[in-house]
């Protein structure tokens, strides 16, 4: 028996990009988890454990970015729908073993389409602010694995 190919939504039977019409299906309750981290030297690190960056407190602002991100997801995502959301949550954690920030954002809201893409995207703009409030003690951060939490990966 072979393996059904994965239908791809965003394009038409032209291969033509499009939006996918949900306007079908019944709106239920959804959620979504992503994750992303960015590493940096221990200094800088230390640096926003103490709340000593030039710009602020560096935690606060990189959760405010990635709460106002979710909500303009379909600003940033050209087919993504908009969505009324009704909770965004976004954590960060300081890890000396990475060393850096790991980020998670949970997303739920009752609708007719999914929330994974707002999860990635607040979890995108909060690394990113991280890295803006921090750059100019180290150029060299590095922001990466940025995941959704909704699926198992597959162990390689």
């Amino acid at each position: 028996m072979s393996k059904k190919e994965p239908k791809l939504t965003h394009v038409d039977e032209h291969g033509t990009a499009r939006m996918v019409d949900v306007g079908g299906k019944e709106a239920s309750q959804r959620s979504a988890i992503a994750e992303g981290s960015i590493r940096m030297q221990p200094s800088t690190l230390d640096a926003i454990r103490q709340n000593d960056v030039e710009k602020g407190d560096v935690l606060t602002v990189a959760r405010i970015a990635g709460i106002n991100a979710a909500k303009r997801t379909s600003e940033w995502i050209p087919l993504c729908h908009p969505l009324q959301i009704d909770v965004v949550d976004v954590s960060l954690r300081l890890d000396d073993n990475l060393p850096g920030v790991w980020v998670e954002a949970r997303v739920g809201l009752t609708a007719r389409t999914g929330t994974e893409m707002e999860a990635l995207v607040a979890v995108s703009a909060a690394l990113l602010t991280v890295y803006d409030m921090c750059k100019a003690l180290e150029r060299g951060m590095e922001v990466g694995t940025i995941r959704s939490g909704t699926w198992r990966r597959r162990e390689e």
